[in-house]
């Protein structure tokens, strides 16, 4: 996986179409909706810190992990500039080690895609599950294998902006796997342009997959909702929202 040390320097630029905002009030509502709080959270592939800055101002006291050096670096001058108490750790998602538990993880803009190998996907789930707390809720994001064959698929995509112009060219691979290969020209402070260079893979995984790596971390799936809503994912939906909390032993009179 890339660790994007040339895609942080313009990661906020070619991402300024999302709304946090109101990604961070879905998080919010589904966490709730399904039991949980505003407590400790995990912000797992936080980047350069957007969504976790919401979130903590929603009320959470977030832990945002990363495994690039230079979002995190993005992350820290956000952090620095509003004064809100988050705590950034780098990490690998595979690797990851808290000091205690979360009531509440979430992993958004398909950072779980980024796991590219399918034991490394279950994996990191399975170190979710480790520190989420017995009653927490995990709410997370993944591209659809419908967005990797149909919609990135052997596409090319062009993003041109003020200050920076992006070419990104996707290859598809087997098991819906897609390479991306970009390059990018930013401007600098003399007026001229320098170019890099930036290449990393996403997965899609069926879900079938997902439910099974959800299954081995002992967790169940609560809920699947198609993008950003609280409806069921259709099949030409490009993004999946799933939600999922720790199995309940069921006790010896029969109830959980």
């Amino acid at each position: 996986m890339s660790h994007y040390e040339a895609f942080a320097e313009v990661y906020d630029i070619l991402t300024s179409n999302i709304d946090y905002p109101a990604r961070a009030a879905y998080f919010d509502e589904a966490i709730r909706r399904h039991g949980g709080f505003r407590g400790i959270l995990l912000d797992l592939g936080c980047g350069t810190g957007s969504l976790s800055e919401e979130l903590a101002a929603l009320g959470y006291d977030v832990i945002g992990v990363d495994n690039a050096e230079d979002m995190l670096w993005a992350a820290q001058q956000k952090r620095l500039e509003s004064g809100r108490d988050i705590t950034y750790i780098c990490q690998e998602m595979t690797g990851l080690d808290l000091y205690g538990t979360v009531d509440a993880a979430v992993s958004a803009l398909d950072s779980l895609n980024h796991l590219t190998s399918y034991d490394d996907f279950c994996a990191a789930i399975a170190k979710v599950a480790l520190f989420l707390h017995p009653d927490g809720v995990f709410v997370f994001d993944l591209n659809t294998c419908y967005k990797h064959r149909e919609i990135l698929a052997n596409n090319t995509f062009v993003y041109d902006f003020d200050e920076v112009f992006c070419a990104w060219q996707n290859t598809l691979l087997p098991d819906d796997t897609v390479q991306m290969d970009l390059a990018i020209f930013a401007e600098t402070e003399d007026g001229l342009y320098e170019r890099m260079e930036e290449s990393f893979a996403e997965r899609a995984y069926t879900p079938e997959q997902v439910e099974a790596a959800l299954h081995q971390a002992g967790l169940t799936v609560e809920a699947v909702y198609g993008e950003d809503s609280f409806s069921p994912p259709r099949p030409d939906t490009q993004r999946v929202i799933y939600v999922a909390k720790h199995k309940k032993e069921a006790s010896t009179d029969g109830t959980t």
